[in-house]
């Protein structure tokens, strides 16, 4: 099977969480992106969703899936999105699409996080894909000097040649070489440093359930 066979079994089996007459919270990628497609299957069973990112909103709404804004919403049954990196504990590294901030939102809202992947995402130890850092325009350098001193390098992510703008206003900073054997707690530390908005490391609250994608079927872990 191809990565995007594996991506679209998890995301088909994902909707088995998908509760009846409710708002499902829907992340940013590629993953995230099947799951939409198959959501539009079943749009009649659902109240709406809350998105993690402007492009996921726009897909969304390309379905004629009712997007609310997430002050409207207390809470809601399940958070589906995919990740970079997941360990055996649940645990996640997430930012790739550069929606971190807005993912880790939603997903506070959600009373389960259903993580959807292909078996390449799990990991024993976080750091090989580079852990994205959401910052501060104006703290930039700033907080770049203090990652350094975490472990790793830190290197502005570009699109286009320009530095990327998230959909909140903000750079990412994204850490390479980095091995990440204690994940709470490096959360902790980088989401002290004054002027990071948000660490990609989900791992504080991590996934409550992974669905992963191989070729011998979509496997349950339940965290």
């Amino acid at each position: 099977m191809t990565q995007d066979e594996l991506k679209q079994a998890v995301a088909r089996e994902a909707i088995k969480y998908v509760v009846d007459g409710q708002i499902v919270g829907v992340g940013t990628g590629s993953t995230a992106n099947f799951f939409i497609d198959e959501l539009a299957r079943i749009k009649h069973r659902i109240k709406g969703a809350v998105a993690s990112s402007e492009a996921t909103a726009a897909r969304l709404r390309a379905h004629d899936i009712e997007v609310y804004d997430l002050n409207q919403v207390a809470t809601m049954p399940v958070y589906i999105d995919g990740a970079d990196e997941i360990t055996e504990q649940g645990a996640m590294i997430k930012g790739g699409g550069a929606a971190l901030t807005r993912e880790k939102i939603v997903a506070s809202v959600a009373e389960k996080f259903i993580c959807i992947a292909d078996g390449s995402k799990l990991v024993k130890v976080l750091g090989k894909f580079p852990l994205p850092v959401e910052v501060i325009p104006m703290a930039q350098a700033v907080v770049a000097r203090k990652l350094i001193k975490l472990g790793g390098e830190p290197r502005l992510r570009f699109k286009d040649g320009k530095p990327l703008i998230t959909d909140n206003g903000c750079v990412i900073i994204d850490m390479v070489d980095l091995r990440i054997t204690d994940p709470v707690e490096l959360e902790r530390q980088i989401n002290q440093i004054t002027g990071v908005v948000t660490v990609g490391l989900f791992a504080e609250k991590g996934a409550d359930i992974c669905l992963l994608g191989t070729p011998d079927g979509v496997k349950t872990l339940t965290f």
